[in-house]
């Protein structure tokens, strides 16, 4: 096939981003666990030699990687004075743990998933599946990090308040699921926000039940508490509210989930799904944000599915068609959209 040389050249200069981005992912892994980020950002403008000593790094290595930085966009860098420095908006993003911009948890599923090639491409090979529990911490971590900035910013403000009538219910006095909670992120900020109600987060994880109690200890959610269980045998009845953040697709069988959430809860309870935004419709995703959940469904979401019982395996981009089906087929007869933001769509069901 005969080549054109300026779709070529289109493409090679794609590539020269993407590749940019790619090698610079280990570097903003490192800044974050060296606290070069977080002490410049504190620190004001500086030279490579007085961040090195801030940081207790050589200034050698701090000086190629904040060339690095500068040349990514990620930090500011003054010629004149030779000396570097964040803006608000870059502070925000690398330096803030507990707003809701920070991004470098996303960077440590990147590094998941670089080490847990091997594992995905024998599953490729052999159509098995790579259970969660076999991936590189980094992916529990990273996930708990990412996903927290996204449920800072819209969880409490946006979505509890789309649900007709829980907020109120929370207020109350209620008692809520989170199920497949991970580190307990969600399940700590609701706690915190309403202390009248009683909030179980449970995850088939021990490592991150652990981390989640531990969690909750620090932040002093005295009202919630967390279990080792899967979605489908969770403990419990009368829920007033179960939720899902983000997990239902990771699923093996999540009609047998979305099953027993419908035999856990109240008669007027309601399930919660927070999901991946997505069209019904591949051609739908094919933009940057579908790019990166398609990456995340091959290497964690659809291998973890796969490792379980009927496999379903929905994927990240699954879409609201499928999860109204999954949902519907479960025994809840309503369905809606209730909220959405760019990077996630959240869903009421109700039996």
């Amino acid at each position: 096939m005969a080549i054109d040389p300026r779709r070529l050249e289109q493409l090679m200069g794609r590539l020269v981003g993407d590749l940019g981005a790619a090698y610079g992912a280990a570097l903003v892994i490192l800044g974050d666990e060296l606290g070069l980020y977080q002490t410049l950002a504190q620190a004001g403008p500086s030279t490579a030699a007085e961040l090195a000593v801030r940081t207790g790094c050589a200034e050698r290595y701090v000086r190629e990687w904040l060339g690095a930085q500068a040349a990514a966009g990620y930090v500011e860098y003054d010629s004149a004075a030779e000396r570097f420095a964040m803006t608000p908006e870059q502070a925000a993003v690398f330096a803030d743990e507990n707003g809701p911009a920070f991004i470098p948890g996303a960077y440590e599923l990147v590094g998941a998933m670089i080490r847990d090639a091997p594992l995905v491409a024998a599953a490729f090979r052999s159509g098995r599946g790579v259970g969660w529990h076999e991936h590189d911490s980094a992916l529990f971590r990273g996930v708990a990090r990412f996903f927290r900035s996204s449920y800072v910013a819209h969880l409490l403000s946006e979505w509890i308040p789309a649900l007709e009538g829980v907020e109120a219910r929370l207020r109350a006095g209620a008692v809520v699921a989170d199920v497949g909670c991970g580190h307990g992120v969600t399940t700590v900020l609701m706690a915190r926000s309403f202390p009248q109600s009683r909030f179980i987060g449970f995850d088939y994880h021990q490592p991150s039940i652990e981390r989640a109690r531990q969690l909750a200890r620090e932040s002093g959610a005295d009202n919630a508490s967390f279990a080792v269980a899967a979605a489908k045998d969770y403990p419990g009845a009368d829920y007033d509210l179960v939720a899902f953040f983000d997990c239902l697709h990771d699923m093996g069988d999540p009609v047998g989930a979305a099953n027993h959430v419908y035999r856990s809860l109240k008669g007027d309870g309601v399930f919660m799904l927070v999901e991946p935004r997505a069209g019904d419709r591949l051609e739908e995703n094919l933009n940057p944000i579908g790019r990166i959940y398609y990456a995340n469904s091959t290497m964690f979401c659809t291998p973890a599915s796969m490792a379980q019982e009927v496999g379903l395996a929905l994927g990240a981009q699954a879409g609201e068609r499928k999860i109204s089906a999954v949902v519907k087929e479960g025994g809840f007869t309503r369905f809606r959209r209730a909220a959405e933001t760019p990077f996630n769509l959240v869903f009421e069901a109700r039996p």
